[in-house]
């Protein structure tokens, strides 16, 4: 199974490829969409939408897994994140693709194992989960796998309820 993991933001939106084979978990690309601060709202969307859309042609997720937003301080933020996710969201949509969300607690627990760790823990298990060398920069994209990671973790599970629960 191929899965994308999206941290999504208007300025940097994080994303990261992996493969799961049986319990092994490889990373395929990773990376981030960035957009320019002074650019209106509406390209800065377009950027996004674009670019999430051509990387998910190119690289071709089985599913798409996305933090949730949980409420910021700054609502202006928490709503151009909100928009990135919506039209992150769409483009998967428009993909047929299965879209997961999971708040960032979720997250936690399954890479870590613990709800309440710490951003460098998250990273470090990031590292060590995808073999990798070092921690991915900027932090948005060691994010995104780490959502990646949890949606690897918690697909078979999902997919057993929805088939309990569809019966």
């Amino acid at each position: 199974m191929r899965i994308l993991g999206i941290d999504p933001g208007i300025a940097i939106a994080g994303f990261g490829f992996i493969d799961k084979v049986g319990h092994k978990l490889t990373p395929v690309q990773y990376g981030a969409i960035q957009t320019e601060a002074h650019t209106p709202p509406e390209e800065r969307l377009v950027q996004i939408y674009e670019s999430a859309g051509a990387l998910m042609d190119r690289y071709k997720p089985e599913a798409v897994a996305v933090e949730k937003l949980f409420f910021n301080r700054n609502v202006s933020t928490a709503f151009a994140v909100g928009q990135a996710r919506g039209v992150i969201i769409l483009a998967a949509a428009q993909r047929g693709l299965i879209v997961a969300e999971y708040t960032p607690l979720q997250v936690k627990q399954s890479v870590v194992g613990y709800g309440k760790a710490e951003k460098r823990q998250v990273q470090e298990m990031v590292k060590v989960f995808l073999r990798l060398s070092a921690i991915p920069k900027p932090d948005d994209v060691a994010d995104a796998l780490a959502v990646a990671i949890c949606h690897a973790h918690s697909a078979v599970m999902k997919q057993k309820i929805d088939e309990v629960t569809r019966s």
